[in-house]
């Protein structure tokens, strides 16, 4: 165990296994590094594999204000981390809030990837969309200052796209709630109030995204109604991007179905880094039908 510091003077938690090509996961809203286990248990075997706890997932600090939780400290939090361990370049995969920071980093910082992976990116996103998502961050915010994790762990975990892991694994569904339970209300609702809610829309980057040159991976479950349209979108905009989704497979893919999940990344690296990660070929993008 180890910690990173940010710019800001923040210390992010984290665990280093294997040797290698590194690769670098961001968590989820409702994750931490232990969320990202059956990766690290695979892939470490091969590469370097880096998980951390974002600020406000203790044991990382839980800095005190809403403004120490937004988008861009996010992003500096993957880039502390890469620096912290003198990672030039790296893999860089991202769940859901982790996507969005690893969307951001990438547009910002492109040259420190060897590659992004976006899973589960874009709830709130869309303008259709976006003004629900915020209420609904603040409001959940509230809640957990007012009630803590302890309290609300079942509620906020079974969730329309998490509904699928609890059925498909109750063990594992069982263990994701009893670690959500240890997280921290304060954090989570700052996190809520700083980042979820106030981050950009992915549209907002769309000319930096079509500029983007660095290999990404789309992966979005087809039950994971909040980020399918965004997922489409991105693919859209992304020269690089390619996207895969899983069938009958809610929001927190790496754990619903990690060996599908970890075939998809196996072959995505290997791709990029035997050189045959193409971008898409203009004919593709020519409008006939036939």
């Amino acid at each position: 165990m180890t910690y990173a510091t940010t710019p800001d003077g923040v210390r992010l938690y984290c665990e280093e296994t294997g040797s290698g090509t590194p690769i670098l996961f961001v968590h989820e809203f409702l994750g931490e590094t232990r969320a990202w286990e059956p990766q690290v248990r695979h892939f470490a075997r091969r590469y370097r594999t880096i998980t951390y706890n974002a600020r406000g997932y203790p044991p990382s600090d839980v800095p005190g204000r809403v403004e120490d939780y937004s988008w861009e400290r996010q992003r500096e939090g993957v880039v502390a981390v890469l620096d912290h361990f003198g990672i030039e370049r790296a893999h860089v995969v991202g769940l859901s809030m982790g996507a969005f920071a690893t969307f951001y980093f990438g547009m910002r910082s492109p040259e420190r990837a060897l590659s992004l992976t976006l899973a589960g990116i874009g709830s709130g996103s869309p303008a259709a969309t976006r003004a629900r998502f915020q209420s609904e961050s603040s409001a959940t915010a509230d809640t957990l200052l007012a009630e803590g994790w302890e309290k609300g762990a079942d509620a906020r975990a079974l969730t329309p796209t998490r509904v699928q892991y609890r059925n498909k694994d109750p063990r594992g569904f069982a263990e994701f709630v009893g670690q959500l339970r240890q997280h921290s209300a304060k954090g989570s609702a700052l996190t809520l109030k700083g980042y979820q809610a106030q981050r950009p829309s992915l549209a907002d980057f769309n000319k930096e995204a079509a500029a983007c040159t660095v290999p990404t991976l789309i992966v979005c479950g087809d039950e994971d109604e909040p980020c399918i349209d965004a997922s489409v979108a991105l693919k859209r905009v992304m020269p690089m991007a390619g996207l895969s989704f899983l069938p009958n497979t809610g929001h927190a893919c790496n754990l619903e179905e990690p060996a599908a999940f970890n075939a998809l990344l196996d072959n995505f690296f290997h791709q990029v880094e035997a050189g045959g990660y193409r971008a898409r070929d203009p004919l593709a993008r020519d409008g006939r039908m036939l």
